[in-house]
């Protein structure tokens, strides 16, 4: 063999390599954000499973308000189904969004329970009533973190896909660029969900 033909075969090699670095880097961003995603989906089912409690203490003192109760309910549903469908395919757009509008629904939900909980003292008294509504916004705050922790991934992963020259790897194996959640779309949804008992 000539020079130029060790020469062309080490630039075809080094090339090869560093495909497949490029390829495995995505492959870990994008896995990454899987992983990501599972955070958030522990955190949502905590809240899932705190929020029937909340509704049964509430459901005593608020006899009379049974559609807020249902209305919580109804949208917790939602929100749980969205976000099973969302864990089967984290990486899907649509299941993200689905799931992103489910949560403002369920946020509105909660809301109006908690303001409609105000009107009521031996409600706001209730040391259950006091324990879960911490827990709830503790969890709240855990959804918050995991929530930045994916869309950190989110951007890491777009970002290195759509660098050059790993674009062309991203293009080759069709790597598409992943949405970030949003969990508000609006001024009035950026608005705190006041929990105080």
């Amino acid at each position: 063999m000539s020079a130029v033909s060790w020469i062309l075969l080490a630039v075809v090699l080094l090339l090869v390599f560093w495909a497949v670095g490029a390829f495995n880097r995505l492959t870990r961003l994008k896995n990454a954000i899987a992983n990501a995603f599972g955070q958030i989906d522990v955190q949502l089912k905590r809240r899932y499973d705190l929020i029937p409690n909340l509704v049964e203490v509430a459901r005593k003192y608020l006899a009379h308000e049974a559609q807020t109760l249902e209305a919580v309910i109804a949208a917790r549903n939602q929100a749980r189904s969205a976000e099973q469908s969302a864990a089967a395919s984290p990486l899907s757009a649509g299941a993200i969004g689905a799931l992103a509008g489910a949560e403002q629904v369920l946020g509105g939900a909660l809301g109006r329970l908690f303001a409609v909980a105000e009107a009521y003292p031996d409600l706001k008294a209730d040391q259950t009533m006091r324990e879960l509504s911490e827990e709830l916004s503790s969890t709240e705050n855990r959804i918050g973190f995991a929530r930045q922790a994916y869309n950190d991934h989110v951007l890491e992963f777009n970002d290195a896909a759509a660098q050059f020259p790993a674009l062309i790897v991203a293009r080759l194996f069709n790597f598409q660029p992943q949405s970030m959640l949003q969990s508000t779309q609006n001024e009035a949804e950026r608005a705190a969900v006041k929990v105080s008992f």
